[in-house]
């Protein structure tokens, strides 16, 4: 029990770092000596992938976008989480 806790703790850790690093490159993008921590690329679909199951319809949209900023975010994440 206590290591699959850990592992949820260090989930929320990444994707902290992660929404922040990529919060820090998008406020980044406007200076011109910090615009390097935008650089990145854009993964995923299209378009929408749509189901439709006659009573049911639904569609998915996954979209991943790393940069430079989100990548240090989750390296200083996982680093405070191996301190924690």
């Amino acid at each position: 029990m206590l290591r699959e806790k850990n592992v949820w703790i260090l989930l929320i850790f990444l994707l902290s770092g992660i929404v922040i690093g990529g919060l820090l490159a998008h406020f980044a993008t406007n200076v011109s000596w910090l615009s390097w921590l935008a650089f990145g690329q854009e993964f995923g679909t299209n378009g929408p992938v749509g189901i439709d199951l006659s009573i049911l319809k639904f569609s998915v949209e996954l979209r991943l976008k790393l940069n430079v900023a989100s990548i240090v975010g989750m390296i200083i994440a996982a680093f405070i989480y191996s301190k924690f």
